[in-house]
């Protein structure tokens, strides 16, 4: 009704007189007590009421056709557009080749994947998920841990044969490590896992936390070194090139590790994991869309073998070879 203008476009539309389409909308606010709708003689609107009861209508029609579709002939069937937005780098590294694959499985659904390093508000921006890596704020939201993530000190073969290999981290200030500069977000520095007291709290540049257990504190060191750069990927293809050792993801990193590209160092300070995680808005119904690819995403980060792929393989040696060339 509010979609066709007028009492009488509907009543066409569903084939009966507008006295008994006006009849049923009577009906209708008698029985919630709310006046749904003004009628003018040229026109109906919504009130604030018509209008959160329209839209909770919609969703259970939606509900409804998913409902349907689960369970009809061949299979889980799920349609519509489905909204996904994802860090940058990590996103073009393991969240749109999935896209692409739940696509192939999934035909009806079509996609936007939007990549950012800014928090997108979801709700507010009309997104169905996102995926984050790292600590998450408390919110509304709601979330799933796909899978862990942590944060390991890297370099190349050739950089540790040339340089030796720091077996503390307090030995870190005598190796070139390459840093995110002072405007980038990661302000507190590379975070280790050492015995409690085993570093004086007062010591320069080292903050602590006691959050890594009963023996060991967590502590955030801010190295230096002749290259830092307020992007990720930049200080990732520095370290590939030999000029360095960096602090880096298991996401980004875990594939040169299994290739013998990158070395880890420091294994035994590694701080307690972060998490990768599938955030959503607070709802009671998921559509089946989303529900599927939450589905798909633990389905494939739960596999030790994804991080390996070999397609990140051929990504990162191709930069490594530009990078020595």
């Amino acid at each position: 009704m509010v979609a066709r203008g007028s009492l009488t476009a509907a009543a066409r539309a569903e084939g009966v007189a507008p006295a008994i389409m006006g009849r049923r909308l009577d009906a209708l606010e008698q029985r919630l007590g709310v006046k749904l709708l003004v009628r003018t003689t040229r026109r109906i609107t919504l009130t604030h009421e018509g209008s959160a009861f329209l839209e909770d209508c919609q969703r259970l029609l939606a509900d409804l056709a998913n409902a349907e579709a689960s369970v009809s002939a061949g299979g889980v069937k799920a349609s519509g557009h489905l909204r996904i937005t994802a860090p940058a780098g990590f996103g073009r590294r393991h969240v749109a080749p999935l896209v692409a694959k739940f696509r192939e499985q999934h035909g009806e659904v079509t996609i936007t994947l939007n990549l950012s390093d800014r928090v997108v508000d979801l709700a507010g921006e009309g997104f169905d998920c996102a995926v984050r890596v790292g600590d998450l704020p408390d919110s509304s939201l709601v979330s799933v841990r796909l899978a862990d993530n942590r944060r390991l000190c890297v370099a190349t073969p050739r950089y540790l044969e040339r340089h030796g290999t720091p077996q503390h981290p307090g030995e870190l200030a005598k190796f070139d490590c390459l840093s995110l500069s002072s405007d980038a977000s990661q302000t507190r520095g590379w975070a280790f896992s050492v015995p409690r007291n085993a570093v004086g709290r007062q010591q320069e540049g080292v903050l602590t936390d006691a959050a890594a257990g009963s023996d060991c504190e967590v502590i955030h060191l801010k190295p230096g070194g002749p290259l830092d750069c307020s992007d990720g990927q930049v200080l990732h293809d520095w370290c590939l090139g030999g000029y360095g050792i960096a602090w880096r993801s298991t996401w980004e990193v875990e594939s040169e590790i299994a290739a013998g590209r990158l070395v880890s160092v420091l294994e035994d300070f590694a701080a307690p994991p972060n998490g990768i995680y599938a955030v959503f808005p607070q709802r009671k119904h998921l559509p089946l869309r989303v529900r599927l690819w939450i589905d798909f995403l633990k389905h494939h980060y739960s596999r030790p073998e994804f991080w390996r792929s070999s397609s990140a393989l051929r990504e990162t040696a191709g930069m490594a070879a530009r990078l020595q060339a």
